[in-house]
């Protein structure tokens, strides 16, 4: 076959395409109607595809049309003269014919970038909820806060993964030395110090009741904040006949509890009323002024099922629950927080991707366009209209959606389809943007039917669920079977930038969640959340029990109020360590001079996964274990599991109330709007003025002249911050330090010349050692100037902690070791907990006392023998992650051939045409064809304007390519 016209054509075609590199005449040419006659030509080469030869002309015709896609008025003429029509239906053929397939890529992304923006069904971006701010006007909250930019931020206080890929990382580094040197002036008159002498109760604690027997149950939570008599102790709480641990173990999968009427009597009218949907959230009311209906229905169902439940303190739960304080008002409870979790008892391996399954829910969504008749477009939930958050009635066929829980997030839910809904979730409160955070209750289902769920309004550029991370759920019919598990589900789960943006603007982008969840059950009563939900009332409950859990003879436990939140919830903090052996001067001694370890969590409300990994260190630290004893003997822990409880209250993702990170206060944070980092920090500096000599400052402090002095920092000190890490898997740990960042940034600065402990390495190759979950190799020590505001940087700065670490979790899984290919879960949280807890027994390592029953626990934690562990992370150096097999984003296939790669097939082209042509001919056009990628490269290329009609004397308008 002669391949002379098809070269002439595919030249003709590249150049074309080379002229609309200019926006003036992508303008042009839609404005001369070209764009009509574009689509002509590629609807004319698919229809003569009978030896698919014409492949190159095709793909040269989608560049020509993603050039003209690049403006707004070209994207709006090829929709409009029917080109998403055209290219739908044509490439439905390319997927029949395995020849085709180049051209489906390009065709899709094309229609991906023509989908016309919509904006999101809402009535406003900011939150539902509102808080009023002291010194602000009620409405004023948002008044200088424009569309959210993904760039700026990420879920972690450490990730750079959004901000822009051609910046410079090293350009981020903290090069000026003064600034990365520790700076011990504090932020606030010393005088203000005197406060948080009551949050160290240990050190002025006489144990006049050391040898006592039993002490009186009260709890130590009502210390008034930040104020009262210094030596005003709460008596200790008795100790629990059972365990913390022993929760009863649910039956197992062949339990006889049934969900209807009762099997024996069909026709009681009390058991009729206990079945799977009644334990909905009318029944599971916490509020104090609930109807006596409600709290029977609680009885009734704990009298039932209360054998199987692992909460072993439900009551306990929903007391706390009615004192917590939300926004909202919320009074009904989360069945699952309120019954309880136990992890499953097989991991759960990472979901694999389907092949193409984006481009599958891409043409899903493009068939919205095209058949918009078959899209029903109901709302069937919606957080701003009462009568969406009740009775289904006038909804029959459809879903029913709640979120008006502690820690519930989901706005609005439409149904598109019969089984397909979109969801839009909530942005924190006071704030119009940080969405990633769901959880919500959905019931009604049909067992056995696919159900598409769509989280619409999502804002990061990338996601774990696009390499095997699925959201949980929770079932309630299965809990009451004897299987409460939150377990990773969801099929067919992908991650990739959609068409709708903000009221406020289109300049912003929102991306979909979308997943497929079958429920095995009819008429369920479900709960999906984006990771293991864990409350502010879970935390009350779970201090409350740990306390009466401690033998008060062995274990100091404290539990106080920091301070007050801005919606009055109490920030508690926890004082853990051992009891001195005796009353002896040498024993009281020994206790006051033990170095601090102060632990922080969930400052991002979103990050759950930090509470669980928190919970683990909780409850190993008040355990009988060998290793958690000499821990207690070694160190004095405070811990404060939750800095932003009222982000976590109402379903915030990373905010406050006052639509502040609070991770990035803490260089000056404002004692009003963010009291909780105010007072940590105000805490840190007056564990750094005592300097470990308790009793001698305090005398000062009764004198009033107390002076702060400088002194040698002891190495054993450790401050960790726990977060969640929502773009790479496995668990590690951010530090400081000066050389590294030095050598890292490149500096002049003779780093041979500065001094620097390297122990802050200590307590990362330990983890690495006995922490499955944990990577060396992911861990990273460098200050960057955007992080010069996180409590990592500021402790290591202003308080002079060496060991100064933020500990990221992954919401996935991990790429390494015995856990490599497996999501986490709870279990593997808790468990990281415990060994970051261990961890920290190598830093005393030549000051504890050595027993027969820690060296049995401990050998390989203290390095006593020398097995190895299964544990491969020195031998991983994968990426943190491969490129998505799908192109997330659709902006990024504006030239999906690449510049250079036309200006060779221009050349090519051209040249192959002419060499059939004579010499004299050859030596003209070969001067013409060597000029078409010189103004390819230049900005003159602008200036270039179409003729009418004409292309390089091609006509267009009479289909002269054809």
């Amino acid at each position: 076959m002669d391949t002379k016209p098809m070269q002439v054509n595919r030249a003709a075609v590249d150049a074309f395409t080379a002229l609309l590199r200019s926006k003036v005449n992508c303008r042009t040419a839609v404005a001369k109607g070209y764009i009509s006659d574009l689509l002509k030509l590629y609807e004319d080469w698919h229809n003569n595809n009978a030896s698919f030869e014409n492949i190159p002309i095709r793909r040269a015709l989608l560049h020509c049309m993603h050039r003209v896609a690049n403006t707004s008025a070209g994207r709006e003429a090829l929709v409009a003269e029917g080109g998403m029509s055209l290219l739908f239906q044509t490439t439905q053929t390319f997927l029949t014919v395995k020849t085709l397939e180049s051209l489906v890529e390009p065709a899709v992304q094309l229609m991906r970038k023509c989908y016309p923006k919509v904006r999101i069904p809402v009535t406003l971006d900011k939150s539902v909820y509102s808080f009023p701010l002291p010194g602000r006007p009620v409405d004023g909250w948002d008044a200088d806060l424009g569309p959210y930019d993904g760039s700026l931020e990420d879920d972690s206080d450490e990730d750079t993964e959004n901000e822009d890929p051609d910046k410079d990382y090293e350009d981020d580094l903290e090069t000026d030395v003064n600034k990365l040197r520790p700076r011990p002036e504090p932020d606030r008159p010393l005088e203000q110090l005197g406060q948080y002498v009551r949050l160290c109760p240990e050190l002025h604690h006489d144990f006049q009741d050391l040898d006592s027997s039993s002490e009186l149950d009260e709890s130590s939570d009502e210390d008034s904040p930040l104020e009262g008599d210094f030596n005003n102790e709460t008596p200790r709480g008795r100790r629990s006949e059972a365990g913390l641990g022993e929760s009863l173990s649910p039956p197992g999968s062949d339990s006889s509890i049934s969900l209807g009427v009762d099997d024996k009597n069909p026709g009681s009218e009390e058991e009729s009323h206990l079945r799977t949907r009644d334990f909905h959230k009318h029944y599971l009311n916490c509020s104090k002024n609930s109807q006596e209906g409600h709290s029977s229905m609680v009885d009734r169902l704990l009298e039932k099922y209360g054998t199987c439940i692992p909460n072993p303190e439900p009551r306990l739960y929903a007391s706390t629950a009615s004192d917590t304080k939300s926004i909202a008002g919320y009074s009904i409870l989360a069945f699952p927080e309120f019954w309880g979790h136990l992890p499953p008892q097989k991991q759960e391996p990472m979901a694999k991707r389907p092949p193409h399954v984006q481009r599958k829910k891409v043409f899903e969504d493009i068939q919205r366009l095209l058949c918009a008749e078959d899209i029903l477009n109901k709302d069937v939930f919606d957080l701003e209209d009462p009568s969406l958050q009740g009775s289904t009635e006038g909804r029959p066929g459809s879903l029913r959606f709640f979120s008006k829980f502690e820690s519930g997030n989901l706005r609005k839910a439409i149904q598109v389809r019969s089984h397909e809904y979109d969801l839009i979730l909530n942005a924190d409160v006071n704030s119009s943007a940080h969405y990633q955070w769901f959880y919500f209750e959905v019931s009604g289902m049909v067992a056995g039917v696919p159900y598409r769920f769509n989280v619409i309004n999502c804002e990061k550029g990338n996601s774990q669920c696009n390499y095997g991370m699925q959201p949980v759920l929770y079932s309630v019919r299965e809990a009451l079977e004897g299987r409460p598990h939150w377990e990773r589900s969801g099929s067919e789960i992908c991650y990739y930038r959609n068409h709708f943006c903000p009221r406020g603007g289109q300049n912003s982008q929102f991306y979909t969640l979308t997943f497929t969840v079958t429920f095995l059950h009819d008429d369920d009563v479900c709960y999906l959340a984006y990771h293991y939900p864990y409350t502010y009332s879970n935390l009350q409950t779970h201090l409350k029990m740990l306390e009466n859990s401690v033998d008060p003879r062995k274990v100091f436990f404290r539990r106080q109020n920091l301070c007050d939140t801005l919606a009055g919830n109490s920030c508690s903090l926890v004082t853990i360590t051992a009891c001195p052996a005796s009353k002896a001067w040498k024993d009281l001694h020994q206790l006051r001079n033990r170095p601090c370890v102060v632990l922080t969590a969930r400052v991002h409300p979103g990050e759950s996964n930090a509470s669980w990994v928190m919970k683990g260190t909780l409850e190993f630290l008040c355990s009988d274990d060998p290793v958690a004893e000499s821990l207690r003997e070694a160190y004095i822990f405070k811990i404060i599991p939750m800095l932003n409880p009222d982000g976590v209250i109402n379903g915030n993702n990373r905010c406050s109330l006052s639509a502040e990170d609070l991770n990035r206060q803490w260089l000056k944070p404002d004692p009003i709007l963010s009291p909780t980092i105010y007072h940590t920090k105000g805490f840190l500096y007056y564990l750094n003025s005592i300097g470990r000599t308790p009793l001698k400052v305090f005398r000062k402090w009764i004198n009033g002249t107390m002076t702060l002095s400088r002194k040698e920092k002891q190495n054993n000190e450790v401050f960790c911050d726990y977060h969640g890490h929502s773009r790479k898997k496995n668990v590690f740990l951010y530090g400081c330090s000066m050389k590294e960042t030095l050598w890292q940034s490149g500096s002049t600065i003779n780093t041979a010349s500065l001094k620097e402990d390297p122990g802050y390495r200590t307590i990362a190759k330990t983890l690495d050692r006995i922490a499955p979950a944990f990577s060396f190799n992911n861990c990273n020590y460098l200050v960057e100037k955007s992080r010069a505001s996180t409590a990592r940087v500021v402790v290591w700065r202003e308080i002079g902690v060496l060991r100064s670490y933020t500990m990221e979790s992954t919401y996935n899984g991990c790429n390494q070791g015995i856990y490599k290919g497996l999501q986490t879960g709870t279990r593997e949280l808790e468990e990281m907990g415990m060994k970051f807890s261990q961890s920290l027994l190598t830093l005393r390592r030549n000051s504890i006392h050595y027993t027969s029953r820690l060296i049995h626990n401990a050998s390989a934690l203290l390095d006593l023998d020398d097995r190895l562990l299964d544990h491969k992370s020195n031998n991983c150096f994968e990426d943190d992650e491969p490129p998505c097999p799908e192109e997330i984003q659709y902006s990024s296939c504006t030239d999906l051939f690449g510049s250079k790669d036309l200006d060779t097939e221009v050349n090519v082209n051209m040249c192959s045409i002419e060499q059939d042509e004579g010499k004299n001919e050859q030596r003209r056009t070969d001067r013409k064809s060597q000029l078409v990628p010189h103004f390819l490269q230049q900005d003159a290329m602008e200036t270039l304007s179409i003729k009418s009609g004409q292309c390089n004397n091609m006509d267009i308008s009479n289909r002269y390519f054809y």
